[in-house]
């Protein structure tokens, strides 16, 4: 069954028609039931085609990367810092992967169904089942994200989880040190507030969700893995700088989560 998905997602027709079913179902969700503010598209229109590597904050698990995807099929019709009609969806942009938990993308039929789309499958750090703890990436892990940007853009989330402000894993600044790639910081807002953990049941209608893109990192990739990974975690605003300025928010989503 793991072999057949991931042959199915390398093929493009599949791929497509899982982004136009899973944007048709999404997209109220974001424009309707609550209220999607998108910045920064400018900085993608001239992007290459392949070694993209975008790091984001985390907030739920699969309607962070959902939104991404919207915005880039947006983009490659012409659209700038907004979504309007999703007619995008008919020819939507496929040549994106996005990093994802294992664990996570086996959860159920739907992340199953999800992976299709175009998840790079990675092993946790700390696998609570089975009580394993790994200092870094999985080398195979690392060679999928590696062959990965060779041909597409990749999203990937450096904290490995949706808690703010938790620290970023060092597997990000060695895959970026290790491939060069232009590097697009994005900040999301709200996420972890309209929806549950997993992004697929709201929690709080009407709320403003926002999608930040700023301009590609200027980065030493011979510095130290630990100044590349500082300078990310700035960038995406989960730094302890910003940790002390954003203290409001984790209070606030520590006394508003369903135990």
């Amino acid at each position: 069954m793991a072999s057949l998905i991931e042959r199915l997602k390398h093929f493009n027709p599949v791929r497509k028609l899982v982004y136009f079913v899973v944007g048709l179902v999404s997209y109220p969700g974001l424009t309707m039931v609550n209220k999607l503010k998108i910045s920064g598209t400018e900085h993608l229109k001239k992007l290459p085609r392949s070694n993209v590597l975008f790091v984001s904050n985390h907030q739920t698990y699969f309607a962070d990367v959902i939104t991404f995807l919207h915005i880039f099929c947006a983009v490659k019709w012409g659209k700038m810092n907004r979504l309007g009609v999703p007619y995008y969806l008919l020819n939507p942009f496929t040549r994106v992967n996005y990093v994802a938990a294992e664990q996570t993308m086996k959860g159920s039929w739907i992340s199953r169904l999800f992976a299709l789309a175009g998840a790079i499958t990675v092993k946790r750090t700390w696998n609570r089942d089975a009580k394993e703890s790994r200092k870094g990436l999985d080398p195979s892990d690392t060679r999928k994200i590696t062959r990965a940007l060779q041909k597409n853009w990749v999203i990937t989330f450096p904290q490995g989880t949706t808690k703010p402000f938790a620290p970023g894993r060092k597997g990000t600044a060695l895959i970026i040190k290790h491939n060069k790639p232009v590097v697009i910081p994005v900040v999301i807002g709200g996420f972890w507030r309209a929806f549950n953990k997993k992004g697929l049941k709201f929690k709080k209608k009407h709320t403003q969700l926002s999608v930040t893109f700023k301009a590609p990192l200027d980065i030493d990739y011979d510095a130290p893995s630990e100044k590349i990974m500082e300078q990310i975690m700035d960038a995406i605003e989960q730094s302890k700088t910003y940790m002390m300025k954003g203290r409001h928010h984790w209070l606030t989503e520590k006394e508003t989560t369903p135990v």
